[in-house]
């Protein structure tokens, strides 16, 4: 029998819940670390979203809009099975560091890597029945989510979709443009035009 391919509209409405509660968190709650700790982990969060941003660029370039066409196994994807989830787990753990708060990115990477994780597992049995023996053989030797440095492989040259390109590069604004949204929310903060019902570490 075959399976049908997984239905992302439900993911997609999970990960908008899940950071419409990570926003309202944010917006309400200041970080309670002190400030020299608190722009150290501003920046350890700024740098995993823009290696989220390259990293899914990097990723889009590979399989554009190849998916379930064609069973793509090098460069990222000879790291990982799920580059764009990888990346996209480590830009949502940058998004809490950027807020300062050690604890919103820890809730916000675990559940990005559950979401994905769960959607990644579904989408592997449907690639099954589109490539049989070699996505077995592809899921053998490369893990479905944390990479394997050790066996990357590229290919001499990439054929990439231009539209595949910018509807990723668009997408991928969001992790980026949460460092000011999140600058000026603490400005509002410290002129006490937001309240702050909670302190986060």
């Amino acid at each position: 029998m075959r399976v049908q391919p997984v239905n992302q509209s439900r993911r997609i409405h999970v990960a908008r819940a899940a950071g419409l509660v990570a926003a309202t968190v944010i917006l309400f709650s200041q970080p309670g670390l002190g400030r020299g700790v608190h722009e150290l982990i501003q920046m350890a969060g700024l740098g995993l979203v823009l290696t989220c941003f390259v990293g899914r660029m990097w990723s889009i370039l590979y399989v554009g809009s190849k998916k379930n066409l064609e069973l793509i196994t090098s460069g990222p994807y000879s790291l990982t099975r799920n580059p764009l989830y990888l990346f996209s787990t480590l830009g949502a753990a940058g998004i809490g560091l950027i807020h300062g708060s050690i604890a919103v990115a820890l809730v916000l990477g675990l559940l990005s890597y559950l979401i994905f994780v769960i959607t990644a597992a579904k989408e592997a049995e449907h690639l099954k029945t589109i490539f049989g023996s070699r996505y077995d053989s592809y899921e053998r030797c490369t893990p479905m989510f944390w990479p394997k440095l050790s066996q990357y492989t590229d290919s001499p040259e990439v054929v990439f979709s231009p539209k595949a390109l910018k509807r990723n590069f668009l997408d991928g604004l969001y992790f980026p443009a949460a460092f000011p949204a999140i600058e000026a929310i603490e400005q509002l903060r410290a002129a006490r035009y937001l309240p702050i019902l909670i302190t986060i570490y």
